[in-house]
């Protein structure tokens, strides 16, 4: 080796990320996640239905992950850095098995875009669809696009923690990557026993809205609530994901029901470990006392009225409807579930400002919701405050706290960034889908429907604004734009930075 050469070995930083022992892992959960479409199987033979598309998704699903597994080996050496990446294409190749049937046998999804668009909505819990006749589908692919949020929801990496003890290994590196929220609280000293509490307590609740909604059918307080729709509604309302297999969405469905789902939505916009805590270990003083359930119900009751009060001034509805619909479409927009129980694009301005600005808000962390979380908006508020009394009293020591604990200065620091990430990344997503509108002419997108969009891809909620508003469609948007729509709805479920990161040069060099 020549003296030049050797200068440029030194000089050159290995690579520290593992990427095969990443790819191994992610083969390996992409093998067991193709036993999913066992289940779209099943109904389609209930139902009389074609099964071919549903049998090859599973063998193309399988023999990836199978494939991709055989030829890496190493997921044993998973660690913190792996764990982005293995998180980051876990949900791209999820999504796009997703999409498998929907190419194969969805007249309106035969566009790769398309297809692939509709399969993110549904694996990242984001409830937008390019479908423009939704009742149009079979019954095996409407419970499909219900069941992928459902899978989504808790999230299939945190399934495959619960269930399958090869995947221990990392496990905790990538609970903290996908979890929701600023910081990840185990429920036990083993990561798999916490996981597998976390996805008893999301079935449980999710059979407890089945059986409700079952019973408003028994009972006669709504006939169009049949089994399969409690299945399919249920399915789409603890992950916060927002699909519906009525074209459009809640309003087909009677008050009861409405009022059912509503309900459910705000239950699981808050954070599993708490709800946890409340029902499993009957910790409710601690469940009382938690700030950032105390914020997060008061911005709901804040927002329904203020839409009541709207909705009620305009005479647009009156009495028990307009609480409901008020209470249903806040709960709906900030839970970032996105159903819709009447078209609010035709209420008024204010409305609109409102349910934009719940996009914003989302969830509690550690829900299944998506957004900025009030425990950010919370802890924020606290650092604006310090600051704020340390420029009148620089010497001042103000700790800050959250539930009586004093905060480490790295954790507001994560929070302050993530913050301006995320306006960032929407802002950037919003000049896009602008930028593209206009290129394209006639279905030029205007700067409201934009910001509506990116907020609602970005905070995975689901409707828009606008002909891409909770009875319209995404599909007028160009390629370009669903894939700005795509994008937008990865990084948002994915809570940014485990993608961003991926972008550094510091990621992959030592």
């Amino acid at each position: 080796m020549t003296l030049a050469a050797r200068k440029t070995a030194v000089r050159r930083p290995a690579i520290r990320v593992d990427v095969g022992a990443a790819l191994n892992l992610v083969g390996a959960q992409m093998r067991w996640f193709a036993l999913a479409f066992l289940f779209p199987l099943g109904i389609a033979l209930g139902y009389r239905e074609t099964v071919w598309p549903w049998l090859a998704a599973l063998a193309v699903a399988a023999a990836s992950g199978f494939a991709l597994e055989g030829v890496t080996q190493g997921k044993e050496r998973v660690g913190l850095r792996e764990g982005f990446l293995v998180v980051a294409l876990t949900w791209l190749l999820g999504a796009l098995f997703v999409s498998v049937p929907y190419l194969l046998h969805e007249p309106q999804l035969r566009n790769p875009v398309d297809a692939y668009f509709e399969a993110m909505s549904g694996m990242t819990t984001t409830g937008a669809s390019v479908l423009t006749d939704v009742e149009a589908l079979d019954h095996a692919t409407a419970m499909w696009r219900q069941f992928s949020q459902w899978l989504g929801g808790m999230g299939i990496i945190v399934l495959a923690l619960a269930v399958l003890p090869r995947l221990r290994v990392g496990g905790r590196q990538l609970m903290e990557s996908e979890a929701p929220g600023p910081e990840f609280e185990a429920l036990t000293a083993s990561i798999r026993a916490t996981a597998r509490r976390l996805w008893f307590l999301y079935v449980a609740l999710s059979a407890a809205q089945v059986v409700t909604l079952c019973a408003v059918d028994w009972t006669g307080a709504d006939s169009t609530m049949s089994p399969y729709e409690a299945f399919a509604h249920t399915f789409t309302t603890m992950p916060t994901g927002g699909f519906s297999t009525r074209a459009r969405s809640i309003e087909e469905f009677g008050p009861a029901s409405q009022w059912t789902i509503a309900i459910f939505m705000v239950i699981a916009g808050v954070n599993f470990a708490l709800l946890f805590r409340g029902f499993v270990r009957r910790q409710w003083t601690r469940v009382v006392r938690d700030e950032e359930l105390r914020l997060y119900l008061a911005i709901l009751a804040l927002g329904t009225l203020v839409i009541l009060a709207d909705l009620l001034a305009k005479g647009i509805f009156a009495g028990e409807a307009a609480v409901r619909q008020a209470f249903f479409q806040a709960s709906s927009m900030m839970t970032t579930t996105g159903f819709a129980s009447a078209d609010f694009n035709l209420w008024t301005s204010l409305t609109a400002i409102v349910l934009v600005a719940l996009m914003f808000v989302g969830g509690s962390a550690g829900s299944t919701g998506g957004a900025i979380k009030p425990v950010r908006i919370l802890l924020l508020g606290r650092i604006l405050r310090r600051e704020l009394d340390q420029t009148v009293h620089r010497e001042a020591v103000v700790p800050i706290r959250f539930n009586r604990r004093v905060l480490d200065e790295r954790t507001l620091r994560g929070v302050s960034v993530f913050v301006l990430l995320y306006l960032l990344v929407f802002a950037v997503g919003a000049l896009l889908l602008v930028v593209e509108g206009a290129r394209t002419g006639g279905g030029s997108v205007s700067p409201f429907e934009a910001i509506a969009s990116a907020a609602t891809a970005l905070g995975n909620v689901g409707p828009a604004f606008g002909e891409f508003g909770p009875m319209g469609s995404f599909e007028p948007m160009s390629h370009l734009a669903k894939s700005v729509m795509i994008v937008l709805m990865w990084m948002g479920r994915l809570e940014l930075l485990p993608v961003v990161v991926l972008l550094t040069r510091s990621y992959w060099r030592a």
